[in-house]
């Protein structure tokens, strides 16, 4: 038989373009990681980093260093989630010369020349460690005991020594107090009230007064070291961390961790003389985090760590009263700490220089591949767990000359998307471009879910960029999520903003959490005690301006909440005082989902009926959480099929409504919970339902949480919150000028939801020891090991979720390889 030729190139020319076409979004989509032929890193977030300057390598969350009088020396805290130390570095050499493992720290830290000693906050052990010092290294440590440890809350953190009279400050952030320690007794001689959480502290040149910053009430007290009594408080911006005295002391900065700024006191009129703003951008919105200072020597030079812009700001003070700014100098990520020292700028960034790939484990040590390690961290079981995944680091920056930092400062800018300009949407999107756009879309509903990865849920659909190896929760058991993904747009290139929940529902609702959330969870959540409170639970966790529901009762925007932020009897802050559905269950894995979505049935049709349903509403279904095998317990797959079947029942009574031709539907994870995903572990599941959304089409472009929430602000003619969701992406390209009003109609569950767990196993007996009081009460590696054991198997093993995933082109490259 003749073969026509024609006809079979024409055949595979076909097959090759569909699958050019069904791989093009992956290969052209933004990914996280190093960006190819730059030495930039792409965070999850949209933001980037390139740091400058020699590096060494940290441990967990560094928050504090400090140089020794003499200039010979550094230490550092590392105050983590998994192990915490302290260390020792030669500043002649750069090099580490000691490090020691310690139980619980936070922050504290300072040198005492006189007798060569370090003390050390212990954290939530309520104690203060002395450490000698001889020749580099750290001896074995005495102990000033404040109090019994924790659940007992003192929680020391900023130390202040007079080395002269043998004394030693100590503020607190869990009593709000001071702690007057007579260092020659080791006992406490006096404890005084500071009325709010207190972070650092800094004693005058002479001694005589000892300044305090109050981290949750907008001011510095002073104290009168001779009288042991507050005498006066001066009014700063939000969120005063770290504090800097000049030689003479006639001049205080202040860092303002929740306004981008530092407050400029003159001690001796106790006024504020200047307020420098240390954001990259001439913005009012919080976001940059100001957290740290220090001086040059001449005192000419001030250094400013803006933890989430990831870079110091550097200022002229020569003048007090008429600051310059000089640049910028880009660090790691999430810089906490700054000391100036022999032309020399020492910064230790918190969470490093990358979101780092990790595709081992959780497996023995010895299956660890040391090569897929940060840079000298070494092979440990805890490096696996998200909240301990990212390890900080120092970089040694010599003195910018003036064409450098001009460099330096271009780098800066090139790093964050608040600096670049977003291409305007078609004129007929139904998503606002700019203030005074008119949308058709007038109610927004926005779902929060609770902790599941992309690839958990989504990893088995094909046309999108997923491993079906980590498919915990595939079609069967989520056939609405699936259902809804398909014939709307399926998001594969969408990530959570945070690690865990008590960062998550921050940034979910207020696209931005603070320096108080971002520095205590990890402690908590490595079950070394703190109250957390997080989830609008404590004044101290809140952004400056308040979360979403604060900027809809401004804009005069009607809301309404169902479980966030809410118990179900109370509202837990002020603004949801009157618009919350009582009876609506909040975080109790004993209620249904389908429970939840019943109430909140009746509860909007009452409104429908009065033409008073809210444009804006939040709702909560928790519940793909799970509660492990925890026995008695609704298991994994029942939890999660729960929570789909919700989902899809709300998608469908809304759809079936007179308001769904002027509807929009966000659902999103408040974080990742440390699933495993072959692109990254901030990777997650979530999804945009409209008669105005797009049909059967995969949209690969990055967004974030902070991108749901700038879309839903413009929707709304909400200004945005923070510089996140002001630089984020908008998700224009989910939405088209032509509606479908289409309703949609649930899938029934393919499972039991009323299956318990039964089973009398190892991950049984772990389960019963978590509790699942409030989001993340339970550890949440062990947590997702079990629910992984669940499905696949007592004896499987879990992959460990990934960062940075690939450069596009490698990618490109090992897919033509393969």
């Amino acid at each position: 038989m003749k073969l026509n030729f024609s006809v079979i190139i024409m055949k595979k020319l076909c097959i090759l373009l569909l699958l050019i076409s069904a791989s093009s979004n992956l290969i052209f989509a933004q990914l996280p990681g190093k960006v190819h032929g730059s030495s930039r890193v792409l965070l999850p977030n949209g933001w980037s980093l390139s740091p400058v300057g020699r590096s060494l390598p940290l441990g967990d969350l560094p928050l504090n260093i400090q140089l020794s009088h003499d200039k010979k020396k550094i230490a550092v805290t590392n105050n983590g989630q998994s192990k915490q130390t302290i260390q020792l570095i030669d500043v002649k050499t750069e090099r580490i010369t000691d490090e020691k493992e310690i139980g619980k720290s936070w922050y504290g830290l300072q040198f005492n020349e006189k007798d060569n000693k370090l003390y050390v906050s212990g954290g939530n052990d309520n104690i203060i460690l002395v450490y000698p010092v001889e020749k580099g290294k750290l001896l074995e440590p005495d102990t000033i005991r404040l109090g019994k440890a924790w659940p007992v809350k003192i929680s020391p953190a900023g130390l202040a020594l007079d080395d002269l009279n043998q004394v030693l400050y100590v503020v607190t952030k869990e009593d709000n107090s001071l702690y007057i320690v007579d260092l020659t007794t080791r006992k406490t001689l006096k404890k005084v009230a500071l009325g709010s959480e207190a972070y650092s502290c800094i004693l005058s040149p002479d001694r005589k007064i000892l300044y305090i910053s109050l981290w949750g009430a907008n001011k510095v007290v002073l104290l009168d070291t001779k009288l042991g009594q507050i005498t006066d408080s001066i009014a700063t911006q939000y969120a005063p961390n770290e504090l800097l005295l000049n030689k003479k002391g006639d001049y205080l900065f202040v860092a303002n961790g929740g306004d981008n700024s530092v407050s400029i006191i003159n001690t001796q009129t106790k006024k504020v003389v200047e307020v420098i703003s240390s954001a990259v951008h001439p913005t009012q919105l919080t976001g940059s985090t100001t957290n740290a200072l220090a001086l040059s020597d001449n005192e000419q030079t001030l250094y400013i760590a803006n933890a989430d812009n990831n870079c110091l700001a550097v200022f002229n003070v020569a003048k007090i009263g008429e600051s310059v700014s000089l640049g910028f100098i880009p660090t790691g990520w999430y810089p906490t700490s700054v000391k100036y020292c022999k032309n020399r700028i020492w910064v230790a960034n918190g969470k490093g220089f990358t979101s780092m790939a990790n595709p081992k484990g959780p497996q023995p040590i010895s299956k660890v591949d040391n090569s897929e390690l940060h840079e000298g961290s070494t092979p440990d079981k805890r490096l696996q767990y998200i909240g301990g995944l990212f390890k900080g680091t120092l970089s040694i920056v010599d003195d910018p000359k003036e064409t450098v930092l001009k460099e330096y400062t271009q780098m800066v800018y090139s790093n964050t998307p608040f600096n670049k300009q977003q291409q305007a949407p078609s004129a007929s999107n139904p998503i606002p471009f700019k203030k005074g756009d008119v949308s058709p879309i007038k109610y927004v509903f926005y779902i929060i879910k609770e902790n599941r990865t992309y690839d958990q849920v989504l990893g088995d659909v094909k046309k999108g960029n997923g491993d079906p190896k980590l498919c915990l929760f595939p079609e069967k058991v989520t056939p609405n999520i699936h259902a809804l993904a398909e014939e709307y747009v399926l998001l594969d290139n969408f990530y959570v903003d945070a690690e865990v929940s008590a960062d998550g529902h921050n940034w979910s609702m207020g696209a931005y959490a603070n320096d108080y959330v971002e520095k205590t969870w990890p402690t908590q959540y490595g079950k070394r005690g703190g109250a957390g409170d997080y989830g609008g639970n404590r004044k101290i966790t809140y952004p400056r301006d308040g979360f979403i529901w604060d900027y809809c009762k401004r804009a005069g925007v009607s809301y309404r909440s169902y479980g966030e932020f809410a118990n179900g009897k109370t509202a837990v802050i002020a603004a949801l005082k009157d618009h919350f559905c009582v009876g609506f269950p909040s975080f109790d894995f004993e209620i249904k989902d389908t429970t939840r979505c019943a109430i909140w049935i009746k509860d909007f049709d009452r409104l429908l009926a009065k033409d008073e349903v809210p444009q804006f509403n939040t709702i909560k279904f928790p519940n793909d959480h799970t509660s492990g095998q925890k026995r008695g317990q609704i298991s994994p797959l029942a939890a999660v099929a729960d929570n789909d079947l919700a989902v899809g029942l709300f998608i469908e009574h809304l759809s079936h409504s007179r308001i769904w031709k002027e509807s929009a539907v966000f659902i999103l994870e408040d974080d990742a919970q440390n699933g495993p995903d072959h692109v990254d572990a901030h990777r997650s599941p979530a999804l945009v339902i409209s008669p105005y959304t797009k049909r059967n089409q995969v949209v690969s472009t990055m967004y974030s949480t902070s991108g749901f929430l700038r879309t839903m602000e413009l929707i709304l003619g909400l200004p945005p919150m923070s510089q996140y969701d002001a630089a984020a992406i908008p998700l224009y390209d989910c939405f088209t000028a032509t509606p479908d009003y289409t309703p949609y109609n649930h899938r029934k569950a393919g499972v039991n939801l009323d299956t318990r767990n039964v089973a009398l196993n190892k991950s049984a007996e772990l389960s019963e020891t978590f509790s699942f009081a409030k989001e993340d009460e339970a550890p949440d590696l062990q947590l997702n090991q079990v629910v992984w054991k669940s499905v696949k198997g007592e004896d499987a093993v879990m992959p460990a979720p990934r960062r940075s995933a690939f450069v596009i082109a490698e990618k490109k490259k090992k897919d033509d390889d393969d």
